[in-house]
Formats: C-alpha cells, sequence, structure tokens
C-alpha cells in the first residue's frame, strides 16, 4: 500500500492484519493453501471495500436495489395472471422471482442479504469493536435504503396507471401468501433463505460468465420454496399495507422482525460461520510457517532482532 493509497484511504476503515502491515490482502491461490480460502480472501476484500464506503454512496445504491428488487414481484405477479393453476404454473411463475436479483448482483446495487456474508467475513477475521460497529452502521444504510425502495416499488405499482386488473390481484394474492405463514414459520423460512443467498455469494468469484446462471438458479430455489426474504418480501407486504389489506404494524410482526433475524442467522451465523472456520485454520498455519521461514504473512522478510548476551550486560 502506497502513500497515495494511504491519502485517499476513507475516514471508515476496516482493522485487519493487512492494514496493520500496511499491505494488501493476498487473493492469488497460488500464495494461499485452497482454492476456498482463495475464494475466501477475495470475498473478504470486497467486504472491507463496502464496509468502508462512504454512507450516503451506501444508501443510493441501497434504495437503487430496493427498487429493482420490485422486478421480482412485477415479473411474477404478470405470470401468475396469464397461467393457469397447477404445477407447472407454478413452476413457470416463479422464474419471475429471480428477476429482481438478477438486476441488483449484476448492477453491484447494495442488497442486505449479500451483505450478511460480504461484510462479516472481515469482522471474523478480526472482530474488534470497532470492525462490528461499521459493520453495524454498513447493515443499518443497507437495511433502510433496501425499505425505502421497497415501499416506493410498491407504491408505484398500486397506484400508477401500469397494470391491469388480474396483475394486480395476482399481487395481491401473491402477497397474502407471505402473510399466511405464521412467525416461526417467516423465521425458520428466513433461515433457508439467507443461508441460500450466502451460497450464491459463495459460488460468484468462482462462476465466471456463468454467473446469471448461479443467481437465476439459487433464487429460483428460494421462490419454489416459497421462502421468506427481507428484501423481496417487503415489496409484496407493503403492496398490501399500502392497499389497505393489512395494518402497517403487521409488516413488523409477523413479517420483518422474524425474517430479517432469519436472514441474519443463515447468512451470517451458519453460513458465514462455517465458510470461514473451514480456513481460519488453513491460513494461521501458513502464517505460521512463513514466519518460521523469516517471511511475514506478506511474503516479506522478517527483520531479525541480534540476541543479545546477557552475561555482558550483568558483567
Amino acid at each position: 500500500m502506497n502513500d497515495t493509497d494511504k491519502q485517499d484511504k476513507p475516514g471508515v476503515a476496516v482493522e485487519s492484519e493487512e492494514h496493520d502491515a500496511d499491505t494488501d490482502i493476498e487473493v492469488k491461490e497460488q500464495n494461499l493453501p485452497s482454492r476456498a480460502a482463495a475464494i475466501h480472501e477475495l470475498i473478504r476484500e470486497d467486504g472491507e471495500k463496502e464496509l468502508e464506503r462512504d454512507a450516503q454512496a451506501l444508501l443510493w445504491s441501497a434504495v437503487a436495489a430496493g427498487l429493482s428488487m420490485g422486478a421480482s414481484l412485477m415479473a411474477k405477479g404478470i405470470l401468475h395472471a396469464r397461467l393457469p393453476d397447477g404445477a407447472a404454473g407454478f413452476l413457470i411463475e416463479n422464474l419471475g422471482y429471480t428477476f429482481g436479483f438478477i438486476i441488483v448482483i449484476m448492477s453491484r446495487q447494495q442488497l442486505f442479504t449479500e451483505n450478511t456474508l460480504t461484510a462479516v467475513l472481515p469482522i471474523m477475521q478480526k472482530p474488534t469493536g470497532h470492525n462490528i460497529l461499521i459493520l453495524l452502521r454498513l447493515w443499518g444504510v443497507v437495511l433502510a435504503g433496501n425499505l425505502i425502495g421497497t415501499a416506493v416499488a410498491a407504491f408505484a405499482f398500486l397506484h400508477m396507471p401500469i397494470f391491469n386488473a388480474p396483475t394486480r390481484e395476482a399481487f395481491v394474492a401473491l402477497s397474502q401468501g407471505i402473510m399466511a405463514n405464521p412467525p416461526a414459520d417467516m423465521f425458520a423460512n428466513g433461515i433457508i433463505a439467507g443461508w441460500i443467498i450466502a451460497s450464491m455469494v459463495w459460488m460468484m468469484p468462482s462462476a465466471g460468465n456463468a454467473k446469471i446462471l448461479v443467481i437465476i438458479l439459487m433464487t429460483y430455489l428460494v421462490g419454489i420454496g416459497d421462502l421468506t426474504h427481507i428484501v423481496v418480501g417487503s415489496v409484496e407486504v407493503f403492496y398490501l399495507v399500502f392497499n389497505g389489506d393489512i395494518p402497517w404494524y403487521q409488516f413488523f410482526y409477523p413479517f420483518a422482525l422474524p425474517t430479517l433475524a432469519g436472514n441474519i442467522v443463515g447468512g451470517t451465523f451458519i453460513f458465514a460461520l462455517l465458510s470461514h472456520a473451514q480456513i481460519r485454520n488453513d491460513l494461521s498455519r501458513q502464517r505460521k510457517k512463513q514466519l518460521k521461514k523469516g517471511h511475514a504473512p506478506d511474503g516479506q522478510p522478517v527483520d531479525k532482532k541480534p540476541k543479545v548476551d546477557t552475561e555482558t550486560l550483568e558483567e
């Protein structure tokens, strides 16, 4: 890391061994103990960048992501209104569920459930109070922006003369399907959804030109499983609120709080912890070997201090 990098460094900085040593995160697979370690370090590097971004930039990106996620309800509702009831119609209409994720992820917009893995890895690497605070800052800004965007999307779908009556009825029917779940089911379904989205994030560095296919397959699984996702579900539940079908407090409970908790547990406390645990010992052993060979973790020689002759000092 050169002097220019230091000057350009944002006010919010992640505490890490690399920052302390004034080096970059090693992401080259040939210099790491395993392919899994290389993926971990790539995602951790992205996580540090997101954690250090300006709050205003994060907020606008998150609002854009919330608006984009409205495409999932729009596509699914249009297909639902035009397809016959039955298994075939159900399987086809849930392809629409993937549209919002494709837009958000390929556009690199800020989606809360992506951040339950990406931004958490730097904190797991060095869980200091400072790092935890900037993680909560990121989560708070991104979640608020996502919810603002989804609320605007739902309001627009309801009040702008865009959709015909059958499509609007499909929006209501799909949204009521979510609210039919009790809070415990919202939480349990949210865990599985959070784990699937985190798995997708873990797969992206290896996906190459197949990134869109990975997004479609993984988010389609969330759709056909009728799992609960805090951002996509917010578009649907906000639609019911603005339409007068449910009171405001039902957005928060039984929907938002159990679903949010489930997504965090699935994405952070299950997937991220396990993903970090599998490579932690490998990276630790590699650093110890490098230090024994006289090199720091970044490959630079370690300054060896001369031994002090204690007998001479005593004399």
